[in-house]
């Protein structure tokens, strides 16, 4: 077995870059891997993997913000992303996880909450041992040259073109 951590990075306009992000922390924790995913810009806890969380507690899921930062100007999102940051920034360099995901960071980073420099310098302050995944929309190019492996999720067709609403237990 290889003791390296990598850095993975899920980005692209398609759906599935936090479900591919779930689908890791289940079979780290499967393999007796202590996990924490740290959501920057979501919806509100009611969405499936934050029941699942709660109910079965596989894996640690902390989300700062109360409120639905899809709805919440960049003014209201800004302290709550600025403390998430620096929880991510304390869980990491605190070396306490096998497995730390950033869930919509990137996102954060594109609405300028987070500025590059400090996403690359949380990628350099990564302990070796520590698997690090990166989510969102948009993955700037000097982070996915930083990246170890990148996945692009591709949009080729989606019920929302077609009005379709989101729908729970499948989009959240």
């Amino acid at each position: 077995m290889n003791d390296r951590g990598l850095i993975q990075v899920y980005t692209g306009d398609g759906k599935g870059k936090t479900t591919a992000a779930l689908g890791l922390a289940l079979r780290a924790v499967g393999q007796g891997m202590k996990v924490i995913i740290i959501q920057f810009i979501k919806g509100d806890r009611t969405c499936g993997e934050h029941i699942f969380a709660a109910q079965y507690r596989p894996f640690e899921m902390v989300q700062l913000n109360p409120g639905d930062s899809f709805v919440q100007t960049l003014e209201e999102l800004r302290s709550t992303t600025e403390q998430s940051f620096a929880f991510a920034e304390k869980t990491i360099v605190s070396g306490g996880y096998d497995v730390v995901i950033l869930d919509e960071i990137l996102v954060a980073v594109n609405k300028g909450l987070v500025s590059i420099e400090q996403v690359l310098n949380l990628m350099n302050s990564r302990p070796e041992k520590m698997e690090l995944i990166l989510t969102g929309r948009g993955a700037p190019r000097e982070v996915i040259q930083k990246a170890d492996l990148v996945t692009e999720m591709l949009a080729i067709k989606h019920p929302f073109d077609e009005g379709i609403k989101g729908r729970r237990g499948i989009e959240y």
